[in-house]
């Protein structure tokens, strides 16, 4: 089994609405296909909100390490009518079978970590960046395939990896992984970097241009 992209680089100007790309391959025979979109790992901290008194403070907190910052799945048909439950599981097709592991809080139950998961994966979907829906995978004569990746516009940075199976007979009879970045270009990438790696400068200038703005709007009402 071969595949690609159509774009091995996403790249995101001022401007950027979205982007869709294209993959596509060819397999040596007939078979389903199961694609899985993956964004750069990035820990992940979640608080719970419990109200102490009159007021609502953060009670609870979990952080999750390594959890892809974007994730979507596709398919031929659906996966429970050609994958079984533990090769889903296996290779962390659909959000239900992502492993996601804390930082070592002990306190915390196996129901509150199931409960945190779910929230995790809701406020993921909520931001467009998670789809719990699955992509169709269009093929063509049993061997060629393809299908198309929406990246929103708040769509986060970095290198992702489009892993590609096989199944055959309930089996995964081979894998492809396809890489590509996704990357700020431009002044914006500019201003970015700058507010990153020198972020009190970028402060002290952000406060300057709003006092000078303010000062020279109120000079225009004046002679207006």
């Amino acid at each position: 089994m071969v595949a690609d992209v159509s774009e091995n680089l996403v790249a995101i100007t001022t401007g950027f609405t979205g982007k869709e790309v294209l993959l596509f391959g060819a397999t040596d025979g007939p078979g389903d296909i199961a694609i899985v979109v993956k964004g750069p790992a990035r820990d992940i901290t979640l608080r719970k909100k419990g109200r102490v008194g009159p007021v609502w403070v953060n009670t609870d907190s979990v952080t999750f390490r390594d959890v892809p910052s974007f994730y979507r799945i596709a398919s031929s048909r659906p996966l429970e009518e050609f994958a079984p439950p533990n090769l889903l599981s296996r290779f962390q097709i659909g959000t239900e079978n992502l492993r996601l592991e804390t930082t070592g809080e002990s306190d915390i139950t196996p129901e509150n970590l199931i409960e945190y998961k779910k929230a995790l994966v809701r406020l993921k979907t909520e931001e467009q960046l998670y789809d719990e829906g699955l992509g169709a995978v269009n093929t063509t004569s049993n061997r060629l395939f393809r299908t198309r990746i929406l990246f929103p516009a708040n769509v986060p940075t970095g290198t992702y990896f489009v892993e590609v199976y096989l199944f055959r007979n309930g089996t995964v009879a081979a894998a492809e992984i396809v890489p590509f970045n996704i990357s700020k270009i431009g002044f914006g990438a500019d201003v970015y970097d700058f507010a990153h790696d020198y972020s009190v400068i970028y402060g002290l200038l952000s406060i300057i241009l709003a006092a000078a703005a303010g000062w020279a709007a109120s000079v225009a009402f004046r002679r207006a």
